[in-house]
């Protein structure tokens, strides 16, 4: 695998799960990574110190990515930091599920802005600079957003809404030669994932999955290293890490 020796590497929602082992394989790969947090403080700064311990570089910067000043303003730092910027992992994401019975306007809201708007919010200020690097954009979507899920209406349209967005933007950004890619993570064992019972997960959910396991942080971070070490053929897709769960 291509390396990513002195690469400048966004990752939102670094502080833990999905994002903080993107980080991880990142900045083995060579690249300084800013782990971007919005509330998860020494998780991320702990992540900074992992990644400095093992020999690689990387700076905790705080913003609310579904604000857009706030985004704009995390993409600013990680500039004046490392003085450009390469690649732009956006994962950051949240979860609120409720049948559409139950689900309000806020709840809707909230997800949507969270997981979708802040890949807009991320992206735009991050042009620029991407054009300059001819860099690498990973949008983190699910295979929720692929096939929909019973409870989820919000998490699953943000998800979707994210895989069209990556190929629009794939589009305008080709010129550039800058790709864009999205990845379909299926189940993971993430904080996100930890509330489901393990009757659950042993019964229902792991007999869907053709490779007979749940999925680990790491599963996804080697496909979005990928993409950005040697990905540099690949623009507008979307790579399905899911164990086989939905074809």
């Amino acid at each position: 695998m291509s390396s990513l020796d002195g690469a400048v590497a966004i990752v939102t929602g670094a502080g833990r799960g999905l994002g903080k082992a993107i980080a991880t394989e990142l900045a083995n790969g060579g690249a300084k990574v800013v782990v971007n947090y919005s509330k998860s403080k020494e998780p991320a700064e702990e992540l900074v110190k992992a990644i400095e311990s093992n020999g690689g570089e990387a700076t905790a910067i705080q913003g609310d990515v579904s604000n857009p000043e706030e985004a704009e303003k995390l993409v600013e730092q990680a500039v004046e930091k490392y003085g450009k910027l390469d690649i732009l992992v956006n994962n950051a994401g949240i979860t609120i599920d409720k049948t559409m019975k139950k689900l309000t306007s806020d709840d809707w809201d909230k997800v949507v802005s969270v997981d979708l708007n802040s890949c807009f919010y991320t992206f735009k200020p991050a042009m620029e600079h991407l054009t300059e690097s001819g860099g690498k954009v990973v949008n983190i979507s699910s295979f929720v957003g692929q096939a929909g899920n019973f409870g989820q209406a919000n998490y699953a349209a943000a998800k979707a809404g994210i895989i069209g967005f990556t190929k629009s933007a794939a589009k305008e950004m080709a010129r550039h030669g800058v790709t864009v890619n999205a990845v379909c993570p299926g189940f993971i064992e993430t904080d996100m994932f930890a509330d489901v019972p393990q009757k659950v997960v042993d019964e229902k959910i792991v007999p869907l999955i053709p490779l007979g396991r749940i999925g680990q942080p790491e599963d996804v971070a080697k496909a979005v290293k990928y993409l950005c070490a040697d990905g540099d053929y690949i623009t507008g897709q979307t790579l399905s890490v899911n164990g086989g769960v939905y074809m």
